[in-house]
């Protein structure tokens, strides 16, 4: 028998470790809370869709070289599971932080995810952003 808070407990902290990854400039740890085949949507606040592990990886990389210091914070998760191996879900993102070239961007978003066992553990297989405020991206470059 699956013992679903474990599960839960597993997607939320791939999400943690995304953040975690892109706040401490590690775009591997990032990538390792994506599925290989994964998207990465966020062109509802202004930047782009990504789809599997070498675009993801590319993307959170620029991040990594633009950003001089950003924050993710987290919360308001809700799982729904659609099989033994599958959920859907969403959560909360606050996103703050300064580019290397002295711009300041904010966004408040909700992602929408869709998750996926793989192996012993649960990782996102797809996430679409949407502003729930009005994005302050101007002059990010990633």
């Amino acid at each position: 028998m699956t013992d679903r808070a474990t599960d839960v407990q597993q997607i939320i902290n791939a999400t943690l470790r995304y953040a975690r990854g892109l706040d401490l400039s590690d775009p591997q740890e990032a990538l390792s809370a994506y599925t290989e085949d994964a998207s990465w949507d966020a062109t509802a606040v202004g930047l782009k869709r990504f789809e599997g592990h070498e675009e993801i990886l590319g993307f959170f990389t620029a991040d990594a070289g633009a950003m001089d210091e950003q924050f993710h914070i987290m919360t308001n998760h809700i799982v729904e599971f659609d099989g033994p191996d599958t959920a859907h879900g969403t959560n909360y993102v606050f996103s703050e932080g300064t580019t290397k070239a002295g711009a300041s961007i904010k966004a408040v978003a909700l992602n929408r995810d869709t998750y996926r066992r793989v192996g012993d553990d649960w990782k996102i297989s797809g996430r679409a952003i949407s502003p729930l405020t009005t994005p302050q991206m101007e002059g990010f470059d990633a």
